[in-house]
């Protein structure tokens, strides 16, 4: 038995078929973690929703933000005219496949592998346990009655910084942010939502969220994915504790899948044009 976290198909379904071919995927054994963006920017999002789903408890994912946009867009919320999940959208089985994402996890955590999975990043003042919270408090939103009214105020980059008596609105869209869209924060630990660039592009004052010196979750080993422009081998991984691997398949780069029990990596690569 082996447990592979996949990083960001983003509609990949043809590299996501040969990495499972690659990888040997065994669905009577092996489980399967993807880091969330199952959809858009890629062809066939229908396709990769329908593969994962058909796995159920052989399959974890996160949601990430392409995944939650998906959730708003199905509600006439918000849409861009780059978007490309509109084959989620056409299909017959589209309220099936919207119920089923809307009851996935934003943070995942598992003690015998003694991994923890994040689409994006974790805010420096969140130990492992106030992660684990936080996105309960999001999951429980997003499958209860009222979540179109929370897609609907879920776009924006403020607040930016964590405090616990934070609520309502402010507070969910805090950690959506934190969860699906993270990658600098300043020193005072607040979220810098607008650089997109790998480390040393950056203005100073920011550092990567897994470098800030008073990261709570340090202790943990964390799996995440959203950063394409972040290079392979960027990171001290030994360091860190963070594992990345999200590797620009639907840019032209190549979809990885990470083995978590011996750390071993496994990449097919893009059918996609390349783009950096």
């Amino acid at each position: 038995m082996a447990t592979y976290a996949i990083g960001d198909v983003q509609g990949c379904y043809e590299e996501l078929s040969a990495l499972l071919d690659h990888i040997r995927f065994d669905e009577s054994a092996d489980r399967l973690w993807f880091a969330g963006d199952l959809v858009n920017r890629g062809p066939r999002s229908v396709d990769v929703l329908r593969l994962v789903k058909s796995l159920g408890e052989r399959a974890v994912t996160v949601l990430g933000n392409h995944d939650l946009h998906l959730l708003a867009a199905s509600e006439n919320l918000r849409s861009k005219t780059k978007d490309t999940f509109a084959d989620v959208l056409e299909a017959g089985d589209r309220d099936g496949l919207l119920s089923w994402l809307r009851d996935q996890p934003l943070f995942h955590t598992d003690s015998a592998v003694e991994f923890s999975m994040v689409h994006a990043g974790l805010p420096p003042q969140w130990r492992i346990e106030d992660a684990a919270g936080a996105a309960a408090e999001l999951e429980r939103c997003l499958r209860g009655a009222k979540y179109r009214d929370f897609l609907g105020h879920m776009y924006g980059n403020s607040p930016d910084l964590w405090r616990a008596d934070l609520q309502g609105h402010d507070r969910l869209r805090f950690i959506t942010n934190a969860l699906t869209r993270a990658r600098y924060c300043r020193r005072d630990g607040a979220l810098d939502l607008h650089e997109a660039g790998p480390p040393g592009t950056q203005p100073p004052g920011l550092v990567p969220w897994y470098r800030h010196p008073d990261r709570k979750s340090h202790g943990a080993r964390i799996v995440f994915g959203h950063w394409a422009t972040l290079p392979s081998g960027d990171i001290d991984e030994a360091e860190h504790n963070v594992f990345h691997i999200d590797q620009g398949c639907v840019w032209g780069g190549v979809l990885t899948a990470l083995r978590l029990e011996d750390l071993q990596r496994f990449s097919v690569p893009s059918r996609q044009p390349k783009v950096f």
